[in-house]
């Protein structure tokens, strides 16, 4: 590759962080999030498993002689490894033989079981979670503000400007896959609709061989689409299909294809916050429901712009997904968690971002900037219901991530306000 025309991501410093610790470094995501090329950027020499010359010929050397494959300058690629699931225990045994660091980086866009993987690669194999392009990453955000440093509560006020309601559909629809950068939109929004085709077509049967009821696939990825961003159970979803597409579905294949969906990294829920705040207000402890991308869910449901401007509660969900796409790229860069709050006396918090020493904070995300005032209340309320625990430990920031914001501000409150389009890492 070019080296130079190299698009920067922000999973770059944690590649040669890892690659300076660990012999082999796995980097895994959903297809077309960029990790080929992220990858080969920093390598100095690869294979590609998936390469049709020579009738797959890379592939079919890795099936008969693994340790081919391994011979090159390090740190060495090998794109797709999961093709040939045989090259984990490969790789790891090379990394015990010399003994170094950052000598392989696999990639991967779906988890094999583990049929003819011996070996963990615990201690060897350091896995890394890419994801599609964030705003900021994609250049449609600023930055002028620092999720890390807003987790400090030392962020400095900032005019943005105005941001239009267009924009922001454009960018949910759009999504963050590298391809799309720079396309139009009816060109952009092609490319999610091809990658659920090639989900279903192709990527489910070849992760095992089982052939599945794809018709059945789509009803379970359409149902996760209306549901996106919700903590909506498999029952839920279930009935779902069984009420808006009139197809029944038994609730253990939605188990199983949901798991099918997850090794595929199709889906990418945020767990709940196991409140290590030590309260004794009881929290529910659902998943919140997000595909790998909101372009996805727009591609599942048909939804073009004219259609999301017409309807602001479907938009409200997809732009909590994008945002929480993007706090998770964020936090997840300086070693923190997102989580979700949701408590059974109906206080609900969007975004729970956990740092690593135990602190916390908490997001609400709102579309309008007119939704400002009712979420700052809310978290003030919920911060209120903690502090009164006993041993309840508050949280250290509050915010309020918008859409619509045209500033960076913090309130007589306390509270933050965010534009998404202002944030980085």
């Amino acid at each position: 590759m070019d080296k130079s025309n190299y698009k920067p991501r922000i999973i770059d410093d944690e590649v040669e962080e890892h690659l300076s610790a660990f012999g082999a470094v796995c980097i895994e995501g959903p297809k077309w999030c960029g990790k080929t090329w992220t990858s080969a950027f920093h390598c100095n020499s690869e294979i590609y498993l998936g390469d049709p010359k020579g009738n797959f010929q890379n592939r079919r050397m890795a099936v008969m002689d693994p340790a081919l494959i391994l011979e090159g300058t390090s740190p060495r690629l090998i794109d797709e490894w999961q093709e040939v699931p045989s090259l984990w225990d490969a790789v790891r045994y090379k990394v015990d033989e010399r003994g170094e660091k950052g000598i392989f980086i696999l990639t991967g866009s779906a988890t094999p079981n583990h049929k003819g993987i011996l070996h963990s690669g615990a201690g060897r194999i350091a896995r890394l979670r890419m994801r599609p392009m964030s705003l900021y990453e994609s250049g449609d955000s600023d930055g002028k503000i620092s999720l890390k440093e807003l987790c400090k509560g030392q962020i400095k006020a900032a005019f943005i400007g105005e941001v239009e309601l267009q924009r922001l559909i454009k960018l949910i629809v759009r999504g963050g896959w590298p391809a799309n950068i720079g396309l139009s939109m009816q060109r952009a929004a092609m490319l999610p609709k091809q990658y659920i085709e090639a989900i279903v077509s192709d990527d489910v049967y070849r992760m095992d061989g089982i052939k599945r009821d794809t018709s059945k696939m789509l009803l379970l990825l359409r149902s996760l689409a209306r549901n996106e961003s919700t903590t909506a159970s498999n029952k839920t979803l279930k009935n779902d299909i069984k009420a808006i597409d009139d197809e029944d579905i038994d609730i253990n294949v939605v188990a199983t294809y949901l798991d099918i969906f997850s090794r595929l990294f199709l889906i990418d829920n945020q767990p709940p916050f196991s409140t290590k705040v030590r309260s004794s207000v009881r929290i529910k402890q659902s998943e919140k429901r997000h595909l790998a991308d909101p372009s996805l869910a727009c591609a599942l449901l048909n939804i073009t712009p004219k259609m999301l401007l017409n309807d602001l509660n479907t938009l409200g969900f997809l732009f909590e997904a994008l945002c929480e796409r993007d706090l998770k790229i964020y936090a997840e860069s300086f070693g923190a968690k997102l989580y979700h709050y949701q408590g059974y006396q109906g206080n609900e918090i969007d975004a729970v971002i956990e740092l690593a020493d135990g602190r916390w904070g908490g997001v609400e995300i709102k579309l309008g900037a007119n939704q400002i005032d009712e979420a700052a209340k809310n978290l003030l309320k919920i911060k209120s219901s903690i502090e009164a625990e006993p041993d309840g430990i508050a949280p250290s920031f509050l915010a309020v991530v918008c859409g619509l914001s045209s500033a960076a501000y913090q309130r007589p409150d306390g509270v933050f306000v965010i534009p998404i389009t202002s944030l980085k890492n």
